[in-house]
């Protein structure tokens, strides 16, 4: 048996090929990886034995030659290719062991030039590795030092079953997949080219989906231009395992979250099935989470708890007095996190906040699967000039007005369309989510505020087609609104506000969320 074996990371490769070495099997090698074998007291052939050709270009054809590729090739059921191979005095090779330059790690690099990435896109890896999965009923192939141990228990065994090759030949195309997308992100310009492909990493098997019938797992996206997402950094402290719909949840917190992130005060964000039920913020944290708390206590029962900062010991306090599914915060003071940590069924999540995207970064691009194919946006973000809206009523809304509305207006970004949010003190007094009709949110988010909506702010993910969710609002107190603005029935709107003598600023942009 003849195997050979070119890997950049060599963690765990030396141990491997000894025990290769032990079963008789022939090493061939190339380069680095043949000098740390043979620093490892390893017995190595050079490839060039085998071609009977130096390796040139700086190494950049050392394997690609036909001694190399004619021995993994070659059909060991076909007598002409046997045939063939006597004929040029080639060897047939049984097992090809690869891992890739590191391109991903090298562009990765603050200020790697064009030509560095360049050098570190490899040919003859990703070649040797193809030809081998293509003839995998013959040729083994291992691109993961996970799997070395396996191979050589089967090995030793004296058989490495059809089932096995196929799914070492399966690894070995995704693999090479994987690595081919990152080349091509790095170089892609534009954000919608004709092709595209999107690389995904296992992060972990989940127990079942949104419902117990569904089966489900969590994939990271690997995006050279981009660090990974803020779940990609999930780290779980204590509690059961994480489900599918703690996922949804814990990204939609995260969403809103982000869109705090320019104000250095403490946020808290109460969900349930992605919604905000309660939002607030606050100089302080655990005044912040009361205030969250009482947007909608009934609701708040078995949800989700997110915070933008450290969770202290007076904040997790009162969150101990309620039953929620999982907190998620940027971190927890040592008190807080023992005292929370007490309640088995609680899941207790740190991750790490990363401000929104705004204009002019790479944008991040926001799939959703519809049958048949893919939709692809730039995530929705918040504007610069949208966060400076402008006003078109007669009165001017107050300093306390405006910033209310500024903090209604980053919490309706992510509430379902048609989204109202109703709030006062940089307090969430109500939401209406995902009705048909916006003047049907409008009354459920009235509802929900109660007394408190008298001197309250409204907010709008979209433009008001009528005057009648305005003039609802206007009679049950609220004394602001923002909204986008641009429906063929703007002056109406405002004419009502004005003669009910309420601020209404326009921010000129709209933030559907379907």
């Amino acid at each position: 048996m003849r195997v050979i074996i070119s890997v950049s990371n060599k963690s765990g490769v030396a141990d491997f090929a000894r025990g290769l070495q032990e079963l008789d099997v022939e090493i061939f090698s190339t380069g680095g990886t043949k000098k740390s074998l043979e620093k490892s007291g390893i017995k190595v052939h050079s490839v060039s034995e085998l071609t009977g050709f130096p390796e040139i270009l700086d190494g950049r054809v050392k394997t690609l030659h036909p001694a190399v590729h004619g021995g993994i090739l070659a059909r060991r059921d076909l007598s002409e290719h046997l045939a063939e191979l006597d004929q040029n005095h080639i060897k047939t090779i049984d097992m090809v062991v690869v891992n890739l330059y590191p391109f991903i790690e090298t562009v990765a690099k603050e200020g790697v030039s064009l030509d560095e990435a360049i050098e570190n896109i490899d040919i003859g890896g990703p070649t040797m590795i193809r030809s081998a999965a293509k003839n995998f009923s013959s040729v083994l192939v291992v691109v993961d030092p996970q799997d070395y141990d396996v191979v050589l228990q089967k090995l030793g065994q004296g058989n490495v079953d059809l089932g096995e090759r196929k799914r070492l030949a399966q690894k070995a195309f995704q693999h090479v997949a994987i690595y081919d997308t990152a080349i091509s992100q790095y170089l892609r310009e534009g954000n919608f080219p004709e092709e595209m492909t999107i690389a995904l990493k296992k992060a972990r098997d989940l127990r079942y989906g949104e419902n117990p019938h569904q089966k489900a797992a969590f994939y990271i996206e690997q995006n050279v231009k981009q660090p990974q997402g803020d779940l990609a950094s999930l780290r779980q402290l204590s509690g059961p395992e994480i489900s599918f719909n703690n996922l949804l949840d814990f990204d939609a917190a995260l969403s809103v979250l982000s869109s705090f992130t320019d104000s250095p005060a403490p946020t808290i964000a109460i969900f349930k099935h992605t919604n905000s039920c309660g939002l607030a913020n606050h100089t302080s944290l655990v005044e912040a989470y009361r205030r969250a708390l009482s947007g909608d206590p009934v609701a708040a029962f078995g949800g989700i708890v997110a915070s933008n900062q450290s969770i202290d010991l007076a904040t997790a306090q009162e969150i101990d007095k309620h039953h929620y599914d999982a907190i998620i915060a940027s971190g927890y003071e040592k008190d807080a996190l023992e005292l929370l940590k007490h309640k088995k069924n609680l899941r207790i999540v740190e991750v790490p906040l990363h401000r929104h995207f705004e204009h002019g970064e790479e944008p991040r691009l926001d799939f959703r699967y519809v049958h048949g194919g893919f939709l692809t946006q730039i995530l929705d973000f918040l504007t610069t000039s949208e966060l400076q809206p402008r006003v078109v009523t007669n009165r001017q809304p107050t300093e306390q007005e405006l910033s209310d509305l500024l903090f209604a207006w980053k919490a309706v970004k992510n509430v379902k369309s048609n989204a109202i949010v109703v709030a006062k003190d940089r307090t969430l007094l109500g939401m209406g989510a995902g009705q048909p009709s916006r003047v049907i949110s409008v009354e459920l988010a009235l509802k929900r505020a109660g007394e408190q909506v008298k001197g309250s702010v409204l907010a709008s993910d979209a433009f008001f087609p009528f005057t009648d969710g305005p003039e609802l609002a206007i009679n049950h107190g609220v004394t602001a609104i923002i909204q986008p603005g641009g429906s063929v029935k703007d002056k109406e709107v405002i004419d009502v506000a004005n003669k009910h003598n309420i601020a209404m600023v326009f921010t000129a942009t709209r933030h559907f969320r379907h």
